[in-house]
């Protein structure tokens, strides 16, 4: 086979050459495409379990024959080096083979979260000029095959939709799996572009971060050993697949890289996921702050079998510290904050670390490489433990997104710094606490009001379940403190009242400048594609 030449990615910011080869002579990018770990697990333990979803059950022999099968089919559709396709799936495992097949092609899929809809998917067509779309018939009430019909009229770069049925399955995917697989060998290079995936900001269109194998592997090989993963490991996806903890934090990359087991549920909700707990032996999980108190607030918590989950990875957003240190009474796991974004950065905190840091902090790098700054609004150096706007480098974190030059010219520095819009405190042995969001800080006269401290004491209320604070617009004040609460099962919502909380507040010692000026009491929040809560769309509302 002839010498690969490197793959060049119209609107891919590169990294410099001395600090490219920096990363490579320290041994944080190594020389592996994405496909390869699991290849080599494949033939190591072929006839070990990969994959469970539902009555789905895979071993790694028929993971990787699945893969190779598909990706002829889809080689036989013309797809090759460098074409970008959107996967657009749910948690089944079809998801997986495809990305995976895609990656031994040497295409570079796009990431789209299964609750995306038109307006979404169609933008990631038009940026990326996607060449292939694959998604489900219907998906919670949409009608996905018809938009996949309707995208194809529309973009004529968009050649190709692959379509499956609810249960992952259909003609389409019978068309692609006719042809004798392609044998796995190197069809890419470690350097190009690998993966686009979406930035979970709550702002705006989507941005799309383009990964490199080097980049992304980097990123799985540190989480698994931090994390706990071995080939013992049996790894529950509760969130949507695409998102980054369940691919690389350690997800299930991590997972198929050193022959464990992943279990894909269809979403996190109690009633889901408990049996699956007990059923298959989950020993581990990454879930984000409001699944989290969903398990914690369930009552069917005391009517499964939860024994061998041993450490609970929770991040995407800031746990507050009343919901943390319920974690170990009531489910009796290791909890591992984690703290990070799809740009790159990764930080968990250590399974080591005393209870006061691992109920405050949201951990620390996980990289050696990893350069952080944490800057005053005039852009000067904060001391130990003072907040600060977040800015970071480092062999994980990209150089720029895809195809948006407007927002690299705000988004990052000069020098090569992401300015994450993250407030951060940074204490004397290294680890982090998020204090909040730039954007969401709200400025009431003047007096500057961080979210996330208000949140964190009204959760230690009892009748709340979880609890959002907003900035609202005000003419006299620039903006007023808004609180949206969810009850907790059975409360009484007479007992939450503006006039209780500002009283259960002021009880804890909260400055009056921070006290909510409104209370709405509200069944759910809005959450965006990856289980944020949506303040952007609290606030238009």
């Amino acid at each position: 086979m002839a010498a690969l030449e490197p793959l060049v990615t119209d609107g891919f910011v590169p990294y410099p050459e001395d600090i490219a080869a920096r990363y490579r002579a320290e041994g944080w990018w190594t020389d592996e495409t994405m496909p390869e770990p699991l290849f080599a697990t494949v033939a190591r333990v072929p006839g070990k379990i990969a994959i469970i979803s539902g009555d789905t059950v895979l071993t790694y022999a028929e993971l990787g024959d699945r893969i190779l099968q598909l990706a002829a089919g889809l080689r036989h559709l013309g797809v090759s080096r460098g074409d970008r396709v959107v996967v657009h799936l749910p948690n089944i495992p079809e998801f997986i083979a495809f990305v995976y097949a895609f990656w031994q092609i040497g295409a570079i899929p796009v990431f789209a979260p299964v609750a995306h809809r038109r307006t979404e998917i169609e933008h990631f067509v038009q940026v990326t000029e996607a060449r292939v779309y694959v998604t489900v018939a219907k998906h919670d009430g949409a009608d996905l095959a018809t938009l996949a019909a309707e995208l194809k009229a529309a973009w004529p770069s968009l050649e190709h939709t692959v379509v499956l049925d609810e249960a992952g399955g259909g003609a389409d995917l019978d068309r692609l799996l006719e042809h004798d697989p392609l044998p796995h060998e190197r069809r890419t290079l470690p350097a190009d572009v690998a993966l686009l995936q979406m930035s979970g900001g709550t702002t705006g269109r989507p941005k799309l971060i383009p990964h490199t194998s080097e980049t992304y592997l980097h990123s799985v090989r540190q989480s698994i050993p931090i994390c706990g993963i071995t080939e013992n490991s049996v790894q529950l996806t509760a969130v949507p697949i695409c998102h980054s903890m369940s691919v690389r934090s350690p997800g299930f990359l991590g997972v198929l890289s050193v022959g464990g087991t992943v279990v894909l549920a269809p979403n996190g909700s109690p009633d889901v996921v408990f049996p699956l707990i007990e059923r298959h032996g989950i020993t581990q999980s990454s879930i984000v702050p409001p699944l989290l108190l969903a398990w914690l607030n369930s009552s069917l918590k005391q009517q499964y079998d939860l024994s061998s989950l041993e450490s609970l990875h929770v991040g995407g957003a800031r746990l507050s510290v009343e919901a943390a240190r319920r974690v170990k009474p009531e489910l009796d796991v290791i909890l591992q904050q984690g703290f990070g974004m799809a740009e790159g950065l990764v930080n968990y905190n250590r399974f080591d670390v005393d209870e006061e840091t691992s109920l405050r902090c949201q951990g620390r790098p996980i990289s050696p490489g990893d350069e952080l700054l944490l800057l005053d609004d005039a852009g000067d150096p904060v001391p130990p433990g003072a907040p600060g706007h977040l800015l970071t480098r480092g062999p994980t974190t990209i150089r720029g997104y895809y195809r948006d030059p407007e927002e690299n010219a705000r988004s990052f520095t000069a020098d090569g710094f992401y300015r994450t819009g993250d407030i951060i405190e940074r204490y004397e042995n290294g680890y982090l606490a998020v204090v909040g969001r730039s954007k969401d800080q709200i400025n009431r006269g003047g007096e500057k009001v961080a979210p996330e401290e208000v949140e964190n004491l009204i959760l230690a209320h009892g009748s709340v379940h979880d609890v959002s604070v907003i900035g609202i617009p005000d003419q006299i004040l620039g903006e007023r403190v808004k609180a949206f609460v969810v009850l907790r099962a059975g409360a009484d919502p007479a007992t939450l009242k503006l006039s209780s909380i500002r009283a259960f507040l002021r009880e804890r010692g909260l400055a009056s400048y921070k006290l909510p000026d409104a209370l709405e009491v509200v069944a759910e929040f809005p959450q965006t594609a990856v289980g944020k809560v949506s303040k952007r769309r609290q606030r238009s509302q």
